[in-house]
């Protein structure tokens, strides 16, 4: 039985992004050869379109995009109904696109100036709270 690994669908070349690219590495191949792959995209999945405006998480944890529209609710829920596909395609191995502020390691500051700051994407946090083995892709 071949393994479930879960990728950020961007790293795998789909034009998932909030511009409406990707982010294809290629370092995804050696990660997923011999593994069944399941691309995600939390922001996707939570009814975000694409391309969208970028979003930021802002210090009082709302998730806002540069236009000042609150994406909050979506985020949260994308990052609900990725936990839920996992855990029933018993998937507990995620490669995620670092930076983004539902998969990355790092977000930004909330500011849209690029700054990155030490916090935790809403829909990485939510896994690694829920045990997932959690590998980041810059």
């Amino acid at each position: 039985m071949r393994e479930y690994i879960a990728v950020s669908a961007c790293l795998l070349g789909v034009n998932s992004k909030f511009n409406g690219s990707n982010n294809y590495n290629k370092k995804i191949e050696e990660l997923i050869k011999d593994k069944t792959v399941l691309p995600i995209c939390p922001e996707v999945i939570g009814g975000l379109t694409t391309p969208r405006n970028p979003s930021e998480i802002q210090d009082n944890g709302t998730i806002i995009q540069n236009n000042k529209n609150d994406v909050t609710k979506e985020f949260f829920l994308g990052a609900m109904r990725t936990l839920e596909f996992l855990k029933n395609h018993n998937c507990y191995t995620v490669v995620l696109k670092n930076g983004s502020p539902s998969c990355g390691k790092y977000t930004y500051d909330g500011s849209f100036s690029h700054k990155k700051v030490d916090r935790m994407g809403v829909t990485a946090k939510l896994l690694k709270d829920n045990n997932f083995k959690l590998i980041y892709i810059d």
